[in-house]
């Protein structure tokens, strides 16, 4: 699950990659501090975890890393 999150988040991202921007273990990644994701990136991002797992990562609330996401898809399932 880690390695798909990793290219849906890239692709987010665009020319940029989580690579260039962070040496964070990837669970502890902060989308808005680390990765500089604003609303708009984050609406990608919640439409294509969605599309992958079925999941509305903010339907209940906030997430602020990848492990938070990881724990929601991990809920819902």
């Amino acid at each position: 699950m880690k390695k798909k999150l990793q290219e849906i988040i890239n692709k987010v991202l665009g020319d940029r990659s989580i690579e260039d921007i962070t040496k964070k273990n990837f669970l502890e990644i902060d989308l808005r501090e680390d990765l500089n994701m604003d609303s708009l990136n984050l609406a990608h991002l919640t439409v294509l975890i969605e599309d992958e797992y079925g999941v509305d990562i903010f339907e209940n609330g906030v997430v602020s890393n990848v492990l938070e996401i990881i724990e929601k898809i991990n809920e819902q399932k």
